[in-house]
């Protein structure tokens, strides 16, 4: 049975709900599920706007079928080829062979290359602002390499004024029945699944998300249809503003987080302490444990505060491994205009602080500073004078009064 929503008059979501999926990209935790969103368009010409992953093939089908209600499918755009937008094309076109795939010499090539060179019968090859006439709908497409595979394009329908943004503007979470972002509370409930999608998987490359962002501005954008996550039609500028702090690695919030590897509670103990000197100064914190908290969140946290502090054992003479892990899962992401420290610990050969900073120093603008705090074994009362020393780099580097948000 068909579960489709209008999402104007003529266009309709025709994708769907994967709540079954534990690990997206087989990285990435979704407790909340993660929606593919495909689009139908129903004008003198009838185009349907990218395809979904085979966990919800059997719903999309018939979503299809049902949106068509007896028409012929005129043309397939395929904005981006990961298999969880194009896994159900060969069905597709199983079902509709004479149908006439929109996509650049790129995508073309990827086709071939997940399907085999002779699946599609019919192609038509667009590049940088090429248009597509359907009717009353006329789509302009732009290229937007890098965001996030090389192929990646998207279009713009000038007659309604919506941008069909592939994976940019996405966020993991089913939709739960609602397509627009107003019918929830976006910003109070979603905004952190937002960020997190955007880090972990566009986040490295933010100066082709500035590109993207400075070809969108040059059209009036009423709606936004992205391939994960809600369709928006209100407040498009503050969505928009995220990703421009996102892309431009700017910090959204003035305080510290602090990432701890600690094996017997030792590290732990000595950035917590931190974390109250801190907080005694008016200075908002975070805190996880990089041994249970999934790097996907840590990495959301360091895209979103000021300042970082990371403690780590000294572990095999080097740094801990799930400290390790993160620190260069950090870094291939391309953090950058961070202020950074570091606490070390290590019962006979305290390393890792030097290591910590070989990984995070080689990423751009970031500002290390030199109050490294080195433990051995535990804290002594001795070295809390240590610890103020580092809480009060910390502070110096902070604006009075705070800007926290």
């Amino acid at each position: 049975m068909y579960c489709v929503r209008n999402v104007t008059d003529d266009l309709l979501w025709v994708g769907g709900d994967d709540r079954r999926l534990v690990m997206f990209e087989g990285v990435y935790s979704v407790p909340d599920g993660v929606s593919y969103n495909s689009y139908l368009l129903l004008d003198e010409k009838t185009v349907l706007f990218d395809t979904v992953d085979h966990a919800v093939e059997k719903v999309f089908l018939e979503n299809v079928e049902h949106g068509l209600g007896g028409r012929s499918l005129d043309y397939l755009v395929i904005h981006h080829m990961e298999p969880d937008h194009s896994a159900t094309m060969k069905a597709i076109l199983m079902i509709y062979p004479d149908v006439t795939v929109v996509c650049n010499k790129k995508i073309q090539g990827m086709i071939n290359q997940f399907f085999g060179e002779n699946v599609v019968k019919n192609y038509h090859l667009v590049g940088e602002g090429d248009v597509l006439d359907t009717g009353k709908h006329k789509l302009t497409f732009l290229m937007a390499p890098m965001v996030h595979w090389p192929e990646v394009m998207v279009s713009y329908d000038s007659a309604d004024k919506i941008l069909f943004s592939a994976d940019a503007f996405g966020t993991f979470g089913a939709l739960n029945g609602a397509l627009f972002a107003d019918e929830v509370d976006f910003f109070g409930d979603y905004l952190g699944e937002s960020r997190r999608y955007y880090t972990n998987i566009v986040g490295k490359y933010g100066t082709q998300v500035q590109a993207l962002l400075k070809k969108a501005a040059t059209v009036e954008i009423d709606m936004i249809c992205p391939l994960h996550g809600f369709v928006w039609r209100r407040n498009i500028g503050d969505y928009i503003e995220k990703y421009q702090q996102w892309s431009r690695y700017e910090p959204e919030v003035t305080g510290v987080m602090i990432a701890y590897a600690s094996v017997y509670g030792n590290t732990e103990n000595a950035a917590n302490i931190l974390a109250c000197k801190l907080r005694d100064k008016g200075i908002e914190t975070k805190m996880f444990d990089v041994s249970v908290t999934a790097s996907s969140e840590i990495v959301a946290a360091a895209f979103e505060y000021s300042h970082l502090v990371f403690a780590s054992t000294t572990y095999n003479a080097g740094i801990f491994i799930s400290m390790d892990e993160l620190l260069r899962d950090i870094a291939s992401h391309n953090l950058q205009n961070r202020t950074v420290a570091f606490i070390e610990n290590g019962s006979w050969a305290a390393t890792s602080g030097k290591l910590m900073c070989e990984i995070i120093g080689g990423l751009k603008n970031m500002n290390i500073l030199e109050s490294t705090v080195s433990i051995k074994s535990s804290l002594k009362e001795s070295q809390l004078s240590d610890i103020d020393a580092l809480a009060d780099a910390i502070a110096a580097t902070i604006p009075m009064p705070l800007d926290s948000e």
